[in-house]
């Protein structure tokens, strides 16, 4: 079988920034997507896709750089693929998500760009996550360093051992080997490193993902702006005399650590979500705190990763709701139901609706956490639960919070809104482009009063934003 031809572009200028945080040039008229350069760049670009009128590639050979770039201040920010934009000034990182905003809502959403706000800067920009996942593996990935030493690139390198890291970009077997991650608490850097020294002493086995075999899986370090820190240990199996050398050996190192759990997981794959937790050590849980509100963080919890910055954006959308006291709110997608306690002081009645099980009954715990008596939450799908009956019995609703996942609303969703049509809709997303997508849908019964991004993850490609709809009077 011949192998496909590689095809090289020599010298393309790269223009402007495009979506996914990728940049763009031209070639012949056609578009070309590249990774990992920015506008001012000129580069030597090998194409992994080429289609007709556009084609996708990575540099090999940097003719010249940009002079918006910056030295970045990780040593992995070439290899790890965390943080796409570090060699980015923040003020320029903040243009260009404003300007991929712009673009999507413009183009695929037919929104007026002049209802944008300022973005809302993250601040810290660094130390910002409260929750990191660690993987141990037996594969360490070794890229050639095409950006320091401007080589062609070569095949990867592999080199065999103990490691701990983040998975590299692409690769599910092989882990990119983390000294330190500026992203969370330097506390997590010093927990991570200890752990990997203290198994590779005592001679623990690492996980393999292609033999199913190895004892140490994961580690995820979630901490709270209040200093409050929850380990939880992914082993493949269980272990106990190595789980009570490891695990006391942590908790003896670093003493200020809230709480440990372990947690087995025999899967072929990393999920280990539906798995419960084991206490080593400490309630279970940690407890953070937002503006005058309390939320139990449990090891399966979902939780905004960036803590500073979801407080941000929930007092965003407590103003934009501009609330009377007589409304009844549900929140769709509600999560732990952070957004709707947020509002509850303010709003007649909260009610949310989440299809995660054990996400609902967080939200549970977390109304009665905060004494918010008019808050009821339900587990299921909305457009099956949100029947006559149940609008009988809860109220028909005045404002909708919508917060779904990057892939956005379901078309059963949308056509849900479009015969309700409650007066005023929230849309928060972390996807600006299916955002815009479902926004063009119900531009034929809404319109568009308020488009606000914020910032939740400094150096990476991310953005959220929110959109507020209502309903055009008849």
């Amino acid at each position: 079988m011949m192998r496909k031809k590689t095809i090289v572009l020599k010298e393309l200028l790269i223009e402007e920034v495009a979506g996914e945080g990728n940049s763009l040039g031209h070639d012949q008229g056609k578009v070309i997507f590249v990774e990992r350069t920015v506008p001012g760049d000129i580069v030597d670009v090998q194409l992994f896709k080429n289609k007709k009128d556009w084609a996708a590639g990575f540099p090999i050979f940097f003719h010249k750089k940009s002079l918006q770039r910056q030295q970045p201040i990780c040593e992995h920010f070439e290899d790890c693929g965390g943080c796409q934009w570090q060699m980015l000034p923040y003020n320029q990182q903040l243009a260009f998500k404003t300007k991929q905003v712009k673009d999507v809502l413009e183009r695929i959403g037919n929104c007026d760009g002049s209802l944008i706000k300022d973005i809302i800067p993250a601040t810290p920009i660094y130390q910002y996550r409260n929750k990191i996942e660690y993987t141990f593996a037996t594969k360490r990935y070794i890229p050639d360093n095409i950006y320091n030493d401007n080589k062609k690139l070569g095949r990867e390198n592999v080199s065999v051992g103990h490691y701990a890291g983040f998975h590299a970009k692409g690769l599910f077997d092989k882990v990119v080997e983390i000294n330190t991650c500026h992203l969370q608490d330097d506390l997590s850097n010093r927990i991570r490193n200890t752990v990997r020294d203290f198994a590779i002493a005592m001679g623990m086995s690492f996980y393999d993902v292609r033999t199913h075999t190895g004892w140490i899986r994961n580690l995820v370090v979630r901490n709270t702006k209040k200093g409050e820190w929850l380990l939880n240990f992914v082993f493949g199996y269980e272990e106990p005399q190595w789980q009570e050398k490891l695990l006391s050996h942590v908790l003896h190192t670093f003493p200020q650590l809230t709480t440990i759990v372990y947690t087995i997981n025999k899967n072929w794959n990393d999920s280990f979500a539906n798995q419960e937790s084991n206490i080593f050590f400490g309630q279970g849980y940690i407890t953070e705190q937002l503006s005058e509100f309390y939320f139990i963080i449990s090891p399966q919890s979902f939780f905004q990763t960036n803590a500073y910055q979801a407080e941000m954006l929930y007092e965003q959308v407590r103003q934009l709701a501009n609330l009377t006291g007589k409304e009844v709110i549900y929140d769709l997608y509600c999560g732990t139901g952070t957004i709707g306690l947020f509002l509850h002081k303010q709003a007649r009645k909260i009610v949310g609706v989440e299809i995660v099980a054990s996400a609902v009954a967080d939200a549970i715990n977390n109304a009665h956490l905060n004494k918010a008596t008019n808050c009821n939450f339900f587990c299921g799908d909305v457009t099956t639960i949100c029947s006559p009956d149940f609008f009988n019995t809860q109220g028909y609703p005045d404002l909708v919070i919508l917060d779904p996942p990057r892939a956005g609303l379901s078309p059963k969703l949308l056509d849900w809104l479009l015969k309700q049509l409650p007066h005023k809709l929230i849309y928060i997303s972390c996807n600006p482009a299916t955002q815009a997508r479902d926004i063009k849908i119900l531009l034929s019964q809404y319109k568009v009063l308020h488009i606000q991004p914020i910032d939740m993850f400094p150096h990476t490609k991310h953005i959220e934003n929110i959109v507020v709809l209502e309903k055009y009077s008849l």
